[in-house]
């Protein structure tokens, strides 16, 4: 007599799935398809999967054009004596290639000791890690290995804008001449806030000298509006003939703190910028990197706010979409952007840049910032499926490092023994 074979026993469960799976085909089914394709959006569609279609630049993260992960190398050729707290390099302006070089421009404090705070500051010692800073500038033939050159913009005398500190900086070109916009203080950070205007030095040449307009190029708002304290982070780009100078204010005082983006826009590099009258164009940010992209302007929001660690999408240069949402954001990124000045109408992205890490030694006692180089891929013209991985996987002690204050497991404690006192079952 022929009997089963006992392994055949186990198939059937498989067998009858695929014979259901053989349904005719022109049965009419309801369910979203197993294989997306362009009717797929026509659809009627959840909240989510609507998104999906129309929100963002693709359906699927890893064929976002506007979407990337990030990734850092050290650069070489920077001395920080040795970590103590004494040279600070932070906030470098987008890159730029000119003379067959690279070239960046960035907040530059070598003083006699760290940040000692508000309290603590003289003419020699710093209250923050920008203050008593001077804009310094370096070279290089790849983007690692960098040459110092020496100060770009140094302090001017009092009383002219940022006779205290000069920091944070953005560079233009525009008409074969170069510009560099920054934040101009003329009392030390953090006395009262980080009151500042901007302010501009120009020259004829990549490698100066330098040109100080001595004014408040982009003026603080009046009493009362937004920008009231300070217009900071300088971000210049060329659109429609024009210069379009993205920047940053805080406020909200005395309730908790709003970080958010504005935008002036003037004919002439020097000014007279006129502010959007849909200011703040941006409802986050502590701080962002812009760049040309396709007919409109990226942005890389990177600290704070609702809508941080998000790349967002402005066709008409204004009206900031969300086009994906990353990790490990360069902060206070300078990207490297061919095209940031031509007015070309088609921008093409970025593939790299300078940024910085803040507490480089992780001791405040010797608060000082250092440079890094990040990569990504947020470029038209190239395709790097690495860059695209939708997640980072962390370590545990990653997690763990972040973990609850003394204050909250005190709090939790409270609650665990109110709980034992009210529950009859503890009893």
């Amino acid at each position: 007599m022929y009997r089963t074979p006992l392994h055949w026993f186990y198939l059937l469960p498989a067998l009858a799935l695929a014979t259901i799976a053989k349904a005719p085909a022109d049965e009419p089914t309801t369910a979203f398809p197993y294989t997306v394709t362009e009717k797929t959006k026509d659809r009627e569609l959840s909240a989510a999967m609507r998104r999906s279609f129309e929100h963002y630049p693709a359906p699927r993260l890893e064929d976002n054009e506007l979407y990337s992960q990030f990734k850092y190398t050290p650069l070489e050729g920077l001395d920080y004596h040795g970590g103590d707290g004494t040279v600070s390099r932070r906030d470098a302006t987008k890159v730029i290639r000119e003379n067959g070089k690279y070239y960046v421009w960035y907040t530059h404090r070598y003083t006699p000791t760290p940040p000692k705070g508000a309290d603590e500051c003289t003419d020699t010692i710093p209250s923050t890690d920008w203050d008593l800073s001077e804009i310094w500038y370096a070279t290089s033939d790849d983007g690692f290995t960098w040459t110092e050159q020496g100060v770009a913009v140094p302090r001017p005398t009092k009383p002219n804008p940022g006779w205290r500190s000069v920091a944070t900086p953005g560079v233009l070109k525009f008409k074969d001449k170069f510009y560099l916009y920054y934040q101009a203080f003329s009392e030390p950070s953090m006395t009262r806030g980080d009151y500042c205007p901007i302010s501009v030095s120009y020259a004829d040449s990549v490698d100066g000298p330098w040109t100080p307009a001595n004014t408040e190029t982009v003026p603080t708002g009046k009493p009362g509006e937004w920008d009231q304290y300070a217009v900071q982070d300088p971000n210049a780009l060329v659109h429609d003939g024009k210069i379009y100078l993205y920047y940053k204010s805080a406020f909200n005082r005395p309730h908790a703190l709003w970080v958010a983006q504005g935008l002036a826009v003037a004919d002439n590099p020097l000014g007279p910028f006129t502010k959007h009258p849909l200011n703040p164009v941006m409802n986050s940010s502590h701080e962002i990197a812009l760049f040309p992209f396709k007919k409109g302007v990226a942005c890389l929001s990177i600290r704070d706010g609702q809508e941080h660690f998000t790349v967002q999408y402005a066709e008409d240069w204004v009206n900031f979409e969300i086009a994906s949402i990353t990790e490990l954001m360069p902060v206070a990124a300078g990207p490297y952007v061919p095209d940031a000045f031509t007015d070309s109408g088609d921008g093409r992205g970025i593939t790299w840049g300078i940024s910085h890490f803040k507490n480089a030694t992780r001791d405040w006692s010797h608060q000082h910032s250092i440079l890094t180089r990040f990569d990504c891929d947020l470029s038209l013209d190239v395709d790097d499926p690495e860059m695209k991985k939708s997640h980072i996987d962390y370590r545990p002690e990653h997690h763990y490092q972040f973990g609850l204050s003394k204050k909250q497991r005190e709090r939790i404690e409270r609650e665990n023994r109110e709980l034992q006192t009210s529950d009859p079952e503890s009893r």
